[in-house]
């Protein structure tokens, strides 16, 4: 084959194996007449459904565009048309196909809307434009979130140590869904909106120096833009609360012989800490703590000063040894005349019993995995917080539903879910 454009061959046969495999299927589905079911079928109000004929709609499969004659029956009770077709072959409400959907999902958990329509035709073959990857994710990612609150199967705790971290990270949101609520910015506004995610995971294995490491595909994560606050007089938990509550049912947390809380030390997160996880060991994030000791340090002697480094690495030292008291001595030498120490040493002593690391160490616990702070990033901010993304509540929600899912490798059990549910329906 010298001198032939090998990929251009390749990829002609491809397009041609395709077409042909695309006019087989539709054929074949064309002419099998068995969803026309009689002259009425029952309606999901109740009533019947009168036949009304047979109507033709393309849709995208993974094989090209294929266009289908579908039975198509009228229910005046309810003013509503359906074609059981649909529902046997999983295209309700659809143009996509059930494959295409889960190629569409699938990359736009990992990368952008424009992204996710490159892959497809590149490397699926299959033209589905930005908008309706973004339609489509969207509305996958809304099932998800769904199903995330209706499926909660416990599991076994999957060793004698299990982790569960808490944390905040703010998305940038649209103006209409930032409108009127306070943050960060000079006149006190916000631009963004705070994602809280929990995640749990284990532990067991060990570096060289004998300290936990996390083990490999042990971390699942969940998370949305909800409250964590809830009132004494409240009927019911909090939203976050709820989905802390059911990810630590479904990972076998409670169950767990030493269950552990980590944190970088927010109030909110010990008061759910507190109520949802009595018994649970609490942590401050170790890297935390100490990036409030080197913010200290700038503000005392200006950032890059070599004293200011010499006194963050002596806190840092004295940190890890245990020497909480002399620590909170050193704070109070500026905490007078110094903001961020004065801060820091509200902090210290609010936390000080969750910071009692040579303790932690000895029990063989982690103290600073990373993996809570590492969940912001690979679950929220990689995904959502690039240049030029501005988001609607639902929008972030979905995507974040969808990422969350993908990455905790549950992708395929509620894929199998929603496949039995579109199947007994269709039934």
């Amino acid at each position: 084959m010298d001198g032939l454009d090998f990929e251009a061959i390749e990829t002609a046969a491809r397009r041609r194996a395709l077409t042909i495999a695309a006019r087989a299927v539709e054929q074949r589905l064309n002419a099998d007449g068995s969803d026309h079911r009689g002259p009425t079928v029952p309606c999901a109000c109740g009533k019947a459904a009168r036949y009304a004929g047979r109507r033709r709609k393309t849709f995208t499969t993974a094989l090209g565009d294929l266009r289908l004659g579908r039975a198509y029956y009228y229910c005046a009770a309810c003013e509503s048309g359906f074609c059981p077709r649909d529902r046997a072959l999983g295209l309700q409400d659809a143009s996509l196909s059930p494959a295409v959907t889960r190629m569409v999902g699938l990359a736009a958990a990992m990368v952008s809307f424009a992204e996710s329509s490159e892959l497809m035709r590149e490397l699926g073959g299959v033209p589905v434009d930005a908008k309706q990857v973004e339609r489509t994710a969207e509305a996958l990612g809304r099932a998800i979130a769904q199903d995330e609150r209706a499926v909660v199967d416990p599991s076994p705790p999957p060793a004698p140590t299990m982790y569960l971290g808490m944390d905040g990270t703010g998305v940038p949101m649209r103006a209409s869904d930032r409108e009127g609520r306070e943050g960060k910015q000079p006149d006190g506004s916000a631009k963004t909106r705070e994602v809280k995610l929990v995640t749990v995971w284990t532990a067991e294995a060990r570096d060289d120096e004998d300290t936990p490491v996390r083990d490999e595909g042990s971390v699942t994560y969940s998370a949305a833009i909800e409250s964590a606050a809830s009132r004494d007089t409240d009927p019911k938990l909090s939203e976050f609360a709820e989905r802390v509550d059911r990810e630590a049912r479904r990972r076998g947390f409670d169950a767990a012989a030493r269950r552990a809380v980590l944190g970088d030390g927010a109030l909110w997160i010990w008061n759910l800490a507190d109520e949802q996880l009595p018994g649970a060991i609490q942590i401050v994030d170790l890297y935390h703590a100490k990036q409030h000791l080197s913010d200290v340090a700038k503000a005392i002697y200006g950032p890059g000063s070599h004293l200011g480094t010499q006194w963050a690495t002596q806190r840092h030292d004295e940190l890890d040894d245990g020497q909480l008291d002399v620590v909170l001595q050193a704070l109070r030498v500026h905490a007078e005349a110094n903001d961020e120490a004065r801060k820091c040493l509200a902090y210290v002593t609010r936390n000080q019993g969750r910071m009692r690391y040579p303790e932690f160490r000895a029990q063989g616990l982690c103290v600073g995995s990373g993996v809570v702070e590492a969940g912001c990033k690979v679950a929220i901010g990689t995904r959502l917080k690039r240049a030029g993304m501005h988001w609607t509540v639902a929008g972030a929600d979905a995507i974040i539903a969808l990422r969350c899912c993908k990455l905790s490798g549950r992708f395929e059990d509620f894929w199998e879910r929603r496949s039995d549910t579109a199947a007994a329906g269709a039934g």
